[in-house]
């Protein structure tokens, strides 16, 4: 059947229409311009670990490359003032921790501010510590271990990675609900911190649940309690710190995404979608949680909200501990 010469000239006119606009709506993402996220701890540990998980993710869902840069030091404020000055275009990017961004703040004067100098993206992921010791140690209860620091004060050691960390918070916070003084001893990340527990250089360590987990079932480190208020999918017979004898102990750990903080509105909330939506694919999902890190993607304004709590929260803990960078 012939079609009345209206109706070609109209399809004739939604095909331009069509051309004219598919380079727009598939032009890529900042151009295509590879795009970095900074990590301000060394390779191996667990921040780099889940941030090279959703890197991959977001790389094939936006077909251009998104790295991941390790810049470790000073308990991740070097990496973190390097965004800070980075240039506001959403190429370059933040994995946040709980040490740059809630806590150093607390504890000394730095060059950056976490809430002038960032915006908020999403919330990667959340987990607690587990404490671990070495067998040599010779306590195998996390009730034996506090009888032992109790015995032996300022003798024991516990490994961070950073002062200000989720670890050495973790271990301020038992000092303080124990009574017990249990030495801190800062490293520049996870893997130095765990080489030097297996080694017997250090007591133990509030290790991330992947980093000790092969250790735990290879019978090289004991796992004495969880640092959240919940026992974790990856150790459901091992108690938490909070049931233990210490109602409300919490101290959990989190990774999240940030940029500079002049980043225009229309890229932070691409980005939003983008980390939401790589996070929420079962696959990243399934590779977390293999490692014991729960997955959390939040409105950016739920993570500015989270990271203003947080703040409060630990500089209560820094304020009562006397923590400094000494």
């Amino acid at each position: 059947m012939k079609l009345p010469r209206h109706c070609g000239a109209m399809a004739l006119c939604a095909w331009l229409c069509l051309s004219l606009s598919a380079p727009a709506s598939a032009q890529p993402f900042l151009g295509g311009k590879p795009v970095t996220i900074v990590v301000g701890f060394v390779a191996g540990g667990a921040s780099d670990l889940s941030t090279r998980i959703i890197a991959r993710q977001l790389s094939d869902n936006l077909g251009q490359p998104v790295v991941v840069e390790n810049r470790a030091g000073a308990g991740a404020t070097i990496a973190t003032q390097y965004v800070a000055n980075a240039k506001p275009d959403g190429t370059i990017l933040l994995l946040g921790t709980i040490g740059p961004m809630a806590v150093a703040p607390h504890i000394m004067k730095l060059p950056y501010d976490p809430v002038r100098d960032f915006a908020s993206i999403s919330m990667g992921v959340n987990f607690p510590s587990v404490l671990v010791v070495s067998p040599e140690l010779g306590v195998k209860t996390f009730e034996e271990f506090v009888a032992l620091a109790k015995k032996e004060p300022g003798k024991l050691t516990y490994a961070s990675t950073g002062v200000g960390s989720a670890s050495h918070l973790a271990g301020e916070l038992l000092n303080q609900r124990a009574g017990i003084e249990v030495v801190h001893v800062p490293y520049k990340g996870g893997s130095a911190a765990m080489v030097d527990l297996l080694g017997g250089r250090i007591s133990l360590y509030y290790s991330t649940p992947s980093s000790a987990e092969s250790h735990i079932k290879s019978g090289k480190l004991i796992a004495l309690a969880t640092t959240g208020l919940k026992r974790t999918e990856t150790f459901p017979d091992l108690p938490t710190v909070a049931e233990s004898g210490y109602p409300g102990f919490n101290a959990v750990n989190w990774y999240a995404f940030v940029a500079p903080a002049k980043t225009p509105e229309a890229i932070l909330d691409r980005w939003n979608k983008e980390f939401v939506r790589a996070i929420n694919t079962p696959s990243v999902q399934d590779a977390l949680k293999q490692h014991g890190l729960t997955p959390d993607p939040t409105t950016r304004q739920g993570l500015t909200d989270f990271i203003h709590s947080e703040s409060e929260t630990w500089g209560n803990v820094v304020k009562e501990r006397h923590i400094t960078m000494e």
